[in-house]
C-alpha cells in the first residue's frame, strides 16, 4: 500500500509497508492543545498511527505543567469568556431596573463561586479532549516531550522515567506562554494564567499592556466592581486593529470607569503593607491589590532541544516553517502559536487540519490567512474581519470608501445606558469589493462570524446593500449603510493616525 506525501513541495509516493517497519509511529505530536489535538485526530482518521504527549494538568502553566486542551481550554479563551459572562451581569443588573425589575440596592457578587464553576468546566473540557484523542485511536503520554533526532522523541514521564519513540513525522504544537517585562519587582505581578485563578477578587487592579488580554481583564475586573487602572505604551490600546475602532474602545473603557494611562510604562513594583506600589515613567505612584502583566507571549521552544536537532528558530524563538507548516528538517513540522504566525485558536485548528491533509491524506493544503475574523471580548466586545482602514490604504491601488454607522442600541434606549454601537465597512472604490468590516457593541463577535463568510466569498458593497435586514436588530445596520462617510485616496491620510 502506497501513501502520498508532500516532499519538497510535490506529492510523491512512498512505500508505507517498508517505512512503517522502521518507526513506532507515523506521527508523534508534542503538545496537546488545540492545534496538536486537531492534527493528531485528523491524521489518525486518515489512517496514521499517532502518539501525542502533554504536560500534566494544572490551571496555571509552567515549563513542567500544562494539560490536554492547551492554553485556550485551560487558561485562555474558555475560562476568560466565562469570566466575561460573569462580569457582564453587573451592567445587566443595573440596566434591568429601567425594564421594570425591582432589584435590591445591594447585590452581592460571589467570586469564589464563579471561580469554582470555571474550574469545574475546564476540568470537564480537559476530560473531553482526552476522550477525543482516545476515540480517534491516538496514544496519549503524560510527560514532557523533546526531540532527540529527526525521527525520534523522548518523553520524560511524571516519575522521571524517560521513554523514546521513533516517528516518521514529528509535529511541534507546544503553543506559547505569557512573558513578563524585566522591571524591578516583576515577581510581584501576575500573568493571565494567575488572573484566571485568583483566590480573591481584587478591589484595586492595575493592568499593564495594550493588547486584547489587557483590555479584556480590565473589563472583567471593572465589571465585577474593582477600581482598574490600565497602562499602555501607545496612544491607544489594541495596536494592529483599525485606528477608528481603537479610539471607540478607549472611549468606552473610560465610560465604564476604567482609568486609562496612555504612553506610560511601569518602571518598578514594591511590596508595602497597603498593597503593591506601582511606579511609572511619568513619576506616578499608586497602590494596587493585583498587578497584571499583559505584555505579550513567547513561543514554548526552550526545552524542546530544537537547536541540537537543527530546527531553525526566528529571533523571537518561534519555529520557522514554510507554507505547509514544515520546518527546515523535512520530517519535523509545527503548527499554532509556537510558529508565531497568527496566534488564534481557530487558526491553530486550521493549521492542524491542513497539516493532516498534506502529510497523511495526499492533499497538499496551505493554511489560508485571509479574512480570518477575531474578537476582543471587552465589555461590550470589538470584532473585525478583513482589512482595517489603514491596511486597505496601504494595499489599495485606488480610492477606498469608508462607511460607518454609530447608533444607540435599542436596548439602551430603555435602560438609559450611554454607550454607542459603532460599525464600519471598508470598500475598494474601483471593484466595490468589501475589504474589511468592524463592529464594536453587544453581540459583535456573533454578527461578525456571518460577515466573515460574506467577505470570504468576495462580497461587494452592492451585495450587502441588496441583502434584506433582520428588524429590529443591530446586525441590519451592515446592510443599510448607504452613504459614504469618507473617500480616501491610497497614499492619503486616513481620519486617524497609527500611534
Amino acid at each position: 500500500m502506497a501513501r502520498k506525501m508532500l516532499i519538497d513541495g510535490e506529492v510523491n509516493q512512498t512505500n508505507q509497508v517498508e517505512e512503517e517497519a522502521h518507526f513506532d509511529f507515523d506521527l508523534f505530536v508534542i503538545g496537546a492543545g488545540s492545534g496538536g489535538v486537531r492534527a493528531s485526530r485528523f491524521s489518525a482518521n486518515y489512517g496514521a498511527k499517532v502518539g501525542i504527549c502533554e504536560l500534566p494538568f494544572h490551571p496555571i502553566s509552567s515549563e513542567v505543567i500544562g494539560g490536554v486542551g492547551g492554553t485556550c481550554v485551560i487558561r485562555g479563551c474558555v475560562p476568560k469568556k466565562i469570566l466575561v459572562y460573569g462580569a457582564n451581569f453587573g451592567g445587566e443588573i443595573e440596566d434591568a431596573r429601567n425594564y421594570g425589575w425591582e432589584v435590591n440596592e445591594k447585590v452581592d457578587f460571589n467570586w469564589k463561586k464563579l471561580l469554582q464553576k470555571k474550574t469545574d468546566e475546564i476540568i470537564r473540557l480537559n476530560g473531553i479532549y482526552k476522550r477525543l484523542l482516545s476515540n480517534a485511536g491516538v496514544k496519549l503520554y503524560e510527560g514532557e516531550g523533546k526531540i532527540v533526532g529527526p525521527n525520534e522523541v523522548e518523553v520524560t514521564q511524571l516519575d522521571g522515567t524517560k521513554l523514546r519513540y521513533s516517528a516518521k513525522h514529528i509535529l511541534i504544537a507546544t503553543g506559547s506562554r505569557a512573558q513578563r517585562p524585566a522591571i524591578p519587582g516583576q515577581e510581584l505581578a501576575i500573568t493571565s494564567d494567575e488572573a484566571l485563578s485568583l483566590e480573591d477578587l481584587p478591589k484595586r487592579a492595575v493592568v499593564f499592556g495594550g493588547g486584547y488580554i489587557a483590555v479584556e481583564f480590565a473589563s472583567i475586573w471593572r465589571g465585577m466592581g474593582a477600581t482598574v487602572d490600565l497602562f499602555f505604551r501607545k496612544e491607544l490600546p489594541l495596536r494592529g486593529f483599525d485606528d477608528e475602532m481603537r479610539a471607540v474602545v478607549a472611549r468606552n473603557l473610560e465610560g465604564r470607569g476604567i482609568n486609562l494611562h496612555p504612553r506610560t510604562n511601569l518602571t518598578e513594583l514594591t511590596k508595602t503593607e497597603e498593597g503593591i506600589k506601582i511606579y511609572t515613567d511619568h513619576k506616578e505612584e499608586l497602590l494596587a491589590d493585583v498587578v497584571l502583566f499583559a505584555t505579550g507571549r513567547v513561543p514554548n521552544t526552550k526545552r524542546l532541544n530544537l537547536e541540537a536537532v537543527g530546527v531553525e528558530l526566528d529571533d523571537a524563538g518561534a519555529v520557522k516553517v514554510d507554507e505547509y507548516s514544515r520546518t527546515n528538517i523535512p520530517t519535523i513540522w509545527a503548527v499554532g502559536d509556537v510558529t508565531n504566525r497568527m496566534n488564534l485558536t481557530p487558526v491553530a485548528l486550521m493549521e492542524g487540519t491542513c497539516f493532516a491533509k498534506t502529510v497523511f491524506a495526499g492533499q497538499p493544503t496551505k493554511p489560508d490567512y485571509n479574512h480570518i475574523p477575531c474578537a476582543v471580548f471587552s465589555i461590550p466586545p470589538l470584532s473585525v474581519v478583513g482589512l482595517s482602514e489603514e491596511q486597505a490604504l496601504e494595499q489599495a491601488n485606488g480610492d477606498v470608501l469608508v462607511f460607518t454607522s454609530t447608533f444607540n442600541p435599542m436596548k439602551n434606549t430603555i435602560s438609559g445606558r450611554q454607550e454607542k454601537t459603532v460599525m464600519k465597512l471598508v470598500v475598494d472604490a474601483e471593484t466595490d469589493k468589501v475589504l474589511g468590516a468592524s463592529m464594536f457593541g453587544p453581540d459583535a463577535p456573533e454578527i461578525m462570524q456571518g460577515i466573515a463568510v460574506a467577505l470570504k466569498c468576495g462580497a461587494t458593497k452592492q451585495q450587502f446593500d441588496s441583502t434584506v435586514g433582520i428588524h429590529p436588530s443591530a446586525a441590519e445596520e451592515f446592510v443599510t449603510m448607504r452613504s459614504v462617510t469618507r473617500r480616501v485616496t491610497a497614499g492619503g491620510k486616513p481620519k486617524t493616525t497609527n500611534p
